[in-house]
Order: C-alpha cells, then structure tokens, then sequence
C-alpha cells in the first residue's frame, strides 16, 4: 500500500517536468525562429538598399551618358530641343547622389570614395556646360579645340572608374549579406530540427505518464460520482424544502395583507365616517350665517377627510383587492387593466377566461398582473399592453405583452427583485414562467399553471 502511494505521487511530478519539457522546447523554437526571422529580415533590407545604391550608381553613368549625347547633339545640329535631355540628366545625376551619400554615414572610407564621384560627376558635367556656352556664345573655334582634345573622354573614364570602385564595394556587400541570410537559414533549420526532437521526446513522456494518470482520474470520478449522487439528493430536498418555505412565506403575507386590510377598513374606516358626521354635526351648530373662514376650514376638512377615505380604499385595495373575493377573478383582472389604462394612460387589451380556480391561485395571478403592468409603467415606454388568460389543455395560461423598449441585455437572465418575486409565486404552485424580450420589440411574459381535473377542457372567454 505505502509503494502504489508513493507510485501515484511520483506521477504528477513526471507529469509537470513534461509539461515543462514541452513549454520550454516550444520556447525554445519559436526564439529560434524568431531569431532566424529577425536576422533574415535584416539581411535582406540591407540587399534592398544595396540594390537601391546599385540602381543609383548604375543611373548616375547612364545619365551621365545622356548627358553628353546631348551635348553632341546640340553641338551637331544646333537644335535646342537637345537642352532637354541635358536638364533631366542633371536632375537625375543631383538625385542620385544626394542617395549615395546618405548611405553608410558611418564608413569614411564610402564617404571618400562617394564624394571623389561626385567630383569626378561634376568636372564631366562642368566640361559638358563650358562647352555648349562656348557654342551659344559662337566660339565656334573655342568650343571645336575644346571638343579635340581629350579631357573630356577623361573625365568620363575617371567618373565611371570612381563608380565602378563603388559597384565593387556594394557587389561584395550584397555578398556577404547573401552568405549571412544563408547560414541564418542553415541555423535556424538545425536548431528548429533539435527543438522538435526534443517536444516530441517530452511528448512521449508525457503520454507514457497520462496513461497512469487516467486510471487515477478513473477512481476519483467513481468516487466524485458518488459524492455527487449524495449531494444532488441533498440539493433536492433542500430545493423542495425551499419551495415550501416560499409557499408558506407567500401565504403569510397574503393573510397578513387580508388581515391589515381588515384592521384598516373597520377601524380607519370607522374613525374617518365619525369624523364626516363630527363635521357635519358642527356645521349645523354655526348657525344658518356661519363666518366665511369657518365654513372655508369646514370644507377644507371635508376635503382632506374625503382624500383620507380614497387613500384608505386604495391601501384596502392594494393590500387585498375586494373584487377578487367578491366577484372572482375576471371580474378583478378587468377592473385592475381599467384603473391602469385610467392612471397610466396605456391602452390595456384584455382576453380573460372566467375560471374557477382556489384562492391561492387566483392571488397568484392578480399579484403576477399588477406586478407587470407596475414594471410596464415604470421602465417599458410602451404604448399597448395585451393581457390574455386562457385555457390550453389541462393548463392554464396568462400572457402579458407589451411594445415596449424591452428589457435591458440580461436582465431577464439574471433577475430583477420583482421578476424573481414572480417567478417565486409561479413555482409556489406549481407553474413556470417564461420571459422574452427581443431587443426593441417589447417585452412578453408567459405563465403556465397546473389546473384542476374538474377544469381541464373550459374554453377561454
């Protein structure tokens, strides 16, 4: 017993140095890689700008070539269409050097060898322009001795031989930035090749060690499942403890509603008539010519006491609606939608059903109703409420819809204080609710109820 102990603790150590293994050789190659990359990409933006100074040395001759072809032209035939060319060698001449010498600022020895083309440059351009001057000014002889003599061939092979220099200094740059690309790809191709040998020997031993891993994790599953059997027979009898909790908490204070309602219709109630007759009784005692002022607080009393019975009845009301006792259901559920449709101003559709159902039932349903047409009232900026209760089977339905804004994204998910009161009261008696609410097109509650085998059947009215 103590050496299987020892044996399985040994296996999630086995297991992380693999692991371990894996991440670092897979560290491993992608430094290697990125190592390789970033060398390459260096390499090769080094052969773009050698290119770049190629194609400008390269651009330099050849416009320098133009350039005297030009000067030949104009001097043959006179035509001043040949300055043309001239001007954009120059242009092209001046750019590619202003290139030249932006490269490589820290090499003296490029810097030396750019600014004697340059020199070389400007002596063939300054042999060019004296001469073509010499023939606009018609020193024919001038210009013609000039052309005889060899200076200006000179000075061309002495500026393309300072440009060949500069071709040869670039040809073995480009080089050597081959031959480093080379190897970089030699070594990163080596060092990847080790890398992944190394993964896939700590792969292997990974799974040589998952293998004694998953009849551990076999036993403990057996032993979570019973646990888990164990618990989820405890969670069912505290949800059904809960269930009647919630029952009995909603019963309670049902009652205790019918009993304040009780206690504020007989002795409130009683208390304002008494004051109404004690009002009545003075008035009669000012005589036939009462003062103004008294007869003005007579009737602002009246007032207040006639404001104090109205809040009373809708206390009473709110507290334990008295349609509902005394003309059932239908009749309370149309007589709320048209006290809101006064108070609100929302247009209330209404589809009741005239059902016979127990008290705790219909409470529930009056209580689901108000609290809806509250919500609606306060939060869904609609303009139309629908109200429907019918009969479905051996269910009962309630649908409460309105156009409104809807509800805010999760909300319905989640829970507000008053949908999870509703939803409490439906599942104290054995119903489900539903709510969907689309985003902009309104809001819809459903509500199914169990009903009674003596009801099942009745067709909505």
């Amino acid at each position: 017993m103590p050496v299987v102990s020892e044996s399985r603790a040994r296996r999630p150590s086995r297991l992380a140095i693999a692991v371990a293994l894996a991440c670092t050789g897979a560290g491993m190659v992608l430094v290697v890689a990125e190592t390789s990359f970033s060398s390459a990409a260096t390499s090769l933006v080094s052969l773009g700008e050698r290119a770049e100074t190629r194609t400008a040395i390269q651009t330099l001759m050849r416009r320098l070539l133009d350039a005297e072809s030009a000067q030949r032209g104009y001097l043959l035939t006179g035509r001043p269409e040949y300055l043309e060319p001239f001007r954009d060698a120059q242009a092209d001449i001046t750019h590619a050097l202003q290139l030249l010498a932006s490269r490589n600022p820290g090499d003296a020895d490029w810097k030396a060898q750019v600014s004697g083309l340059n020199q070389r440059t400007l002596e063939k351009l300054s042999e060019v322009t004296e001469t073509m001057s010499l023939f606009d000014a018609g020193q024919d002889e001038a210009w013609r001795a000039l052309m005889l003599t060899d200076i200006g061939r000179e000075k061309m092979e002495a500026a393309r031989r300072a440009a060949e220099a500069l071709l040869e200094v670039e040809s073995r740059s480009v080089t050597e930035a081959r031959a480093a690309i080379a190897t970089t790809l030699h070594q990163g191709r080596l060092g990847v090749g080790l890398l992944t040998l190394l993964v896939l020997v700590a792969l292997i031993f990974y799974f040589r060690n998952s293998a004694a891993l998953d009849r551990v994790q076999r036993e403990h599953a057996r032993a979570l499942g019973l646990e888990r059997d164990v618990l989820e027979t405890e969670v069912r009898q505290r949800t059904a403890e809960l269930t009647q909790l919630a029952r009995h908490l909603q019963t309670a204070r049902e009652d205790e509603r019918a009993h304040l309602a009780r206690e504020l219709h007989d002795e409130l109630g009683a208390l304002l008539t008494a004051s109404k007759f004690d009002i009545t009784r003075l008035k009669r005692t000012l005589g036939p010519t009462p003062a103004p002022e008294q007869l003005e607080r007579l009737q602002h009393l009246n007032v207040i006491i006639d404001q104090g019975i109205s809040l009373k009845r809708r206390i009473i009301e709110d507290l334990r609606p008295s349609a509902l006792s005394n003309l059932g259901l239908k009749v309370a559920l149309d007589i709320l939608a048209h006290e809101f449709e006064e108070r609100s101003g929302l247009a209330v559709r209404t589809q009741v059903a005239d059902v016979k159902l127990s008290p705790e039932v219909q409470i529930v349903i009056y209580r689901i109703v108000q609290e809806s047409f509250t919500n609606v009232a306060k939060h869904a900026m609609a303009s139309t409420i629908n109200l429907r209760l019918a009969v479905d089977g051996d269910e009962l339905e309630l649908t409460i819809a309105d156009d409104g804004r809807g509800l805010a994204p999760g909300a319905a998910a989640s829970g507000t204080h008053g949908l999870v009161g509703m939803r409490f009261r439906v599942e104290s008696v054995g119903g489900r609710m539903k709510i969907s609410s689309p985003p902009g097109q309104g809001t819809r509650i459903e509500v199914r109820l169990p009903l009674p085998a003596t009801q099942a059947g009745i067709s909505s009215g």
